[in-house]
């Protein structure tokens, strides 16, 4: 019996000798990380790709609608470079429109302004020195030419652009004092039919006259008013060269620079504010 259970016994050890040695074999072979060398894997963010720039599209230019008139006026100053190196504006009278130009002969923008009441292409001798009251329908004309404008002081010390200073003609904002003249409105009217109010300045939307008039001509510009009347090369005679002018810009600058005829700055620089308003 006592031989029974020793050979019980020591198969049990046996067995349990095993089984204890392969737990620890097992154990050994699952490497159990120790807390001071435990390596710790730095996951970098991803990297935010930045989106490519979107190209900004090129402006679009603006969509004129010129009559034959003032295709050709327009026509001619780029092609002569008349206006030298300044920005210059086509007023067509009769369609009422504005055109805007930089000097190198790149449209701005056109708008529709008001002219004077009266139709005519000559301002009425010593119209200048006259008060408004005194000014009869028939002498409240916009004249019609080349003219050098400048910004100026006029009376009570307004600021306008002057066209023909002598004779009180100047480009400013619309002016809405007089509410029965309802000024804006004929400026929004599809027509130019109604655009005959003024005392023979130009008026034009304010929105217009701030953004693109104001610092486009703040060292001046050339102003080109259409005729209501008179033949267009009467009033332009220089038009007449138009179909010879093409490919010969450089040729022309040189001559224009030589060219006595050419209209400096000037007279509205000089403006002296205690002289009568504009003609409104």
């Amino acid at each position: 019996m006592f031989t029974e259970l020793f050979r019980i016994g020591h198969r049990s050890g046996l067995v349990a000798a095993v089984m204890l040695v392969s737990v620890s074999l097992a154990s050994a072979a699952t490497p159990v990380a120790h807390p001071l060398h435990t390596v710790v894997k730095t996951v970098k963010p991803p990297a935010h790709k930045r989106k490519p720039a979107k190209a900004r599209p090129a402006p679009t230019p603006p969509e004129l609608v010129l009559s034959e008139s003032a295709g050709r006026v327009s026509q001619w100053v780029a092609a002569a470079q008349d206006n030298g190196s300044l920005p210059y504006i086509v007023i067509d009278k009769p369609t009422a429109t504005l055109t805007l130009f930089k000097a190198n002969g790149e449209a701005v923008g056109q708008t529709p302004v008001l002219l004077g009441m009266g139709v005519g292409d000559d301002s009425s001798p010593g119209v200048g020195a006259k008060t408004l009251a005194a000014i009869g329908p028939a002498e409240r004309t916009t004249p019609a030419g080349r003219f050098v404008a400048k910004f100026g002081l006029a009376f009570g010390h307004e600021q306008v652009l002057w066209v023909d200073y002598a004779d009180s003609v100047a480009l400013h904002a619309v002016i809405t004092t007089n509410k029965k003249e309802r000024r804006v409105a004929r400026l929004l009217s599809p027509t130019p039919d109604d655009n005959r109010i003024s005392f023979g300045c130009i008026n034009v939307g304010t929105g217009f006259y701030t953004k693109h008039v104001l610092p486009m001509f703040r060292r001046g510009g050339v102003v080109y008013i259409l005729p209501d009347t008179k033949p267009l090369d009467e009033v332009f005679p220089r038009l007449r060269l138009l179909p010879y002018l093409s490919g010969r810009s450089e040729e022309i600058r040189a001559q224009r620079d030589d060219d006595p005829l050419q209209l400096k700055l000037g007279s509205a620089a000089d403006a002296d504010p205690s002289l009568p308003a504009p003609v409104l």
